[in-house]
């Protein structure tokens, strides 16, 4: 049996933190391991339940957000960091996604966006809430766009595959190939497309239609 995606809640208020202990906990895949007010005790549940992934707020006391984060990607990177905000403006998104969050959800957005998050960033993925993934492809000037056909058919299942957050053996398993020759494949594509790293490839997949920051 795979086990449950181990989530933490980082947010101050109470009734919002019930609410979604409740959403998560009726998944199958998923178990809220702790909760916290703050920034300071965001840490403080990491370091202690070092859950897979961990919804955080931004506008929080004591340490906001934005330190938060800074903070569980320097002593805690094996957490992923999904962000749950009302700051719809893409200076956030790009500079939260540059520091490390592995997703972007506001909190007008439906529920199936955030479970989507959770569980690409439990892939080591990355999600951008579906009415902000187009102001966060324009603002990226680093991403060649050759056309599509430059790409072979496996080479392009592998793109797709890496932008959903699969790791190269499953990929292997999936494709039935050897992960060398996955790794070989996404050299390739990372060549052809100019991209760096996986948020290059997600980024590309988006634009081009190969899947949708809600898949």
């Amino acid at each position: 049996m795979t086990s449950k995606i181990r989530i933490g809640i980082a947010d101050d208020h109470a009734i919002l933190r019930s609410g979604l202990r409740m959403l998560l906990s009726a998944e199958p895949d998923m178990e809220v391991v702790g909760e916290a007010a703050d920034g300071i005790g965001a840490l403080e549940l990491a370091k202690a339940k070092k859950p897979d992934v961990l919804v955080l707020d931004i506008n929080m006391p004591r340490m906001n957000g934005i330190q938060a984060l800074k903070g569980l990607i320097a002593q805690h990177s094996a957490t992923k960091v999904v962000i749950l905000t009302v700051h719809d403006d893409p200076a956030y998104l790009r500079s939260l996604v540059a520091a490390g969050a592995s997703g972007y959800v506001l909190k007008k957005s439906v529920d199936a966006d955030l479970l989507s998050a959770i569980r690409a960033a439990h892939r080591k993925g990355v999600f951008v809430d579906p009415s902000l993934a187009g102001q966060w492809i324009a603002s990226s000037s680093s991403v060649a766009i050759p056309p599509r056909k430059v790409l072979s058919e496996r080479e392009e299942q592998v793109l797709k595959h890496v932008a959903e957050g699969f790791t190269s053996q499953q990929i292997a398993d999936r494709m039935r190939i050897s992960v060398k020759t996955v790794e070989t494949y996404r050299s390739r594509v990372a060549r052809k497309l100019g991209l760096q790293d996986r948020s290059d490839f997600v980024r590309y997949a988006v634009q081009f239609g190969y899947f949708t920051p809600n898949h």
